[in-house]
């Protein structure tokens, strides 16, 4: 009996032995760590919180309510309808990237996943400001029952009819980028054009120096955002620097019929050469739509050969400058201008664009779904919204501020 006791004793501790070994020779598990993540503790040296890339755009955002999802109680599936002026533009695309961004935190925030999410989409005409095709986008969304829509209006005065058609309806209408004087919008989110042209201005007439001449380029003559930066810019100069003068002010979709109008009349040709003098020939005449983008910069810059600067008041119109001040082989023209998309970017590196307003699309896009929701809700929204933007140059551009701002 004492052997067997002894046999069992020594077999116990020879088991328990060989069951620490095998412990100790055990493989941990590690928490996956994605290559971002190794890529920011190798930087810093430690592991920290990842930062989120888009947070800068965020924390620019006032007031503070529209930086985050917090609060927000909407039904599940609810559904929010967002319109912009385009789509597939380097801005717009932004504005759709943050209104997906406020949806994925609104869903995280409630805990909602598969069908019960709320569901957040971004339209936009093809060709950008076209106003026809947004209202029809903006009927067709109506139609689907939202519980509300973020817009950035492209004509003050079209959606009128629709606006109120969803007030019937008790569908809160949100402006972003650019508003109108409605007065059941529920919020207005955006840049502070009033007080970005007018830095534009400034910067404009330290670049020209006194007698310089300026020419504005504004990129529509509908929406209230290009009436806001063309008004305030030409105010500013004619106010505080009147030995400045603005030469011309053109608008985009105005302009193609005063060139094919004084081409038709004879007194500009697009070759440069000497006018006729007289009204050409029927078979001669040209439409408006004849009129491409190379003739507007062209025209501009031949009626104007003492021009110093020009103000463009988007991205598009104040790439169209560049390219035409290149074409024409002119220099000593300052251009200034909003946006940042890539072909802005690199101008204003190479020195042909002398400074930029950059807006803040990802900001808007993610505020104005914020602010969609707490209507949908019946909560209290400020009447503007501030999504901030930088003024940006070759000497800047490289700084950490901006680079969290560029898109």
């Amino acid at each position: 009996m004492k052997i067997r006791t002894s046999i069992f004793c020594v077999m116990l501790c020879l088991m328990l032995v060989l069951g620490a070994c095998s412990r100790g020779n055990e493989r941990k598990e590690e928490p996956v760590q994605s290559a971002e993540d190794t890529e920011q503790a190798e930087n810093t040296g430690k592991e920290e919180p990842e930062q989120k890339k888009y947070q800068a755009k965020l924390d620019v955002i006032s007031p503070s309510a529209y930086r985050d999802a917090d609060g927000l109680a909407l039904e599940e599936g609810a559904y929010i309808s967002v319109i912009g002026k385009a789509s597939g533009k380097a801005f717009w695309n932004e504005v759709q990237k943050g209104a997906q961004q406020a949806a994925e935190d609104i869903n995280e925030a409630l805990g909602y996943e598969g069908g019960s999410k709320v569901k957040v989409t971004y339209n936009g005409p093809a060709a950008a400001e076209n106003v026809d095709e947004q209202v029809n986008i903006l009927d067709e969304e109506l139609a689907r029952y939202p519980v509300a829509v973020a817009i950035a209006i492209a004509d003050a005065k079209a959606c009128e009819v629709q606006f109120d058609l969803a007030a019937e309806n008790n569908i809160p209408v949100v402006a972003f980028d650019s508003g109108s004087d409605y007065k059941g919008l529920m919020a207005m989110v955006s840049t502070d054009n009033e007080k970005s042209a007018k830095e534009a201005a400034q910067h404009m007439a330290e670049a020209v120096g006194a007698g310089g001449e300026v020419v504005v380029l504004s990129h529509d003559s509908k929406s209230k955002t290009a009436s806001v930066r063309e008004q305030v810019f030409v105010e500013t100069m004619k106010a505080e620097y009147p030995d400045r003068s603005v030469a011309g002010i053109y608008r985009q979709d105005e302009i193609k019929k005063i060139i094919s109008d004084e081409v038709n009349q004879g007194a500009y040709r697009f070759d440069g050469g000497e006018p006729a003098g007289t009204e050409l020939p029927e078979e001669e005449r040209i439409a408006e739509e004849d009129v491409s983008q190379e003739n507007i910069i062209d025209y501009l810059l031949k009626k104007h050969p003492a021009v110093k600067g020009c103000y463009a008041t988007n991205g598009e119109t104040a790439v169209s400058v560049v390219e035409g001040l290149g074409r024409l082989d002119m220099e000593g023209i300052a251009v200034i201008g909003y946006d940042a998309d890539e072909a802005e970017v690199a101008a204003l590196k190479e020195g042909k664009i002398a400074g930029l307003i950059v807006q803040n699309p990802f900001g808007m896009g993610y505020a104005s779904v914020i602010a969609a929701s707490r209507a949908s809700l019946g909560m209290a929204n400020e009447a503007y919204i501030d999504t901030g933007y930088l003024w940006v140059t070759k000497e800047n551009i490289e700084s950490k501020e901006v680079q969290q701002m560029l898109y």
